[in-house]
């Protein structure tokens, strides 16, 4: 799909490497905004002040927050910090929670991904618990040992849509095969979400935000890897485009 004017903007993770500071995002993610989505991917360094922001949102059509191998502090919702909580980036987690909170604010269409669909469950007042495969009862969600990614990020435990929910809508009532990457979940729910999917051992999958302006959806596996050729990665994707389409024309309509 060729670029349509769209613009989505995604929170960098930053990064030590070779002597530099980098802001930087994983090229699966830019590549399903831009083939999917039909969108121009911009990556958002994590210098940014709130002017900064004010006028970043004044031209972008969405936001697409990712994953990443670090993970949200845990300061940020109560809970003292362990070695099993690492590692962090408290740069990404201060840009990415308030840009979701900037999405919700002014309707602008917001798709939250692994790390990113955690970020909206704290941003919102929840909390999230680690080493979930420790848990009685609990599936190892982390990623399979694999030397290739495609192997890594295989479709391999079915989760089951809400009925008559948001993502429902997108992809139907019937589970459908996600990946699994993770070894975090969230724990206590914001209140300001609701459970659009569920995997068998009740790890809350995906989430959406009902009292949003716009598109809010977020998700614990990665439709990125697979949105060209998986029928509900890609349906979350062109969802995701038609919410930044709507959020275009409306600015352009004044």
């Amino acid at each position: 799909m060729g670029a349509t004017g769209l613009l989505v903007a995604v929170p960098a993770d930053v990064r030590e490497f070779e002597n530099y500071h980098w802001h930087a995002s994983p090229s699966t993610y830019l590549a399903a905004i831009r083939k999917v989505a039909g969108a121009v991917p911009v990556i958002v360094p994590a210098l940014l002040d709130e002017s900064d922001l004010d006028i970043l949102f004044e031209r972008i059509d969405g936001v697409l927050v990712t994953g990443s191998a670090s993970n949200v502090h845990p300061a940020l919702y109560g809970v003292e910090p362990s070695t099993s909580h690492e590692p962090f980036d408290r740069e990404r987690d201060r840009l990415s929670l308030t840009m979701i909170h900037r999405a919700l604010q002014t309707g602008v269409p917001l798709l939250a991904i692994c790390r990113g669909h955690q970020e909206l469950n704290v941003a919102l007042g929840g909390s999230l618990a680690t080493e979930i495969q420790d848990g009685e009862g609990r599936m190892d969600h982390r990623a399979p040992e694999h030397p290739e990614q495609a192997g890594r990020f295989a479709l391999r435990h079915p989760v089951r849509p809400e009925e008559g929910g948001r993502l429902a809508a997108l992809v139907g009532n019937e589970p459908f095969p996600v990946n699994s990457l993770h070894r975090q979940a969230i724990d206590r729910l914001a209140d300001g979400l609701a459970v659009e999917a569920r995997a068998a051992d009740g790890t809350v999958e995906a989430v959406s935000v009902p009292s949003a302006r716009g598109f809010a959806l977020g998700v614990q596996w990665h439709p990125e890897y697979w949105a060209e050729t998986d029928g509900p990665s890609r349906a979350i994707f062109e969802a995701f485009a038609a919410a930044c389409r709507e959020r275009r024309d409306a600015r352009a309509a004044g």
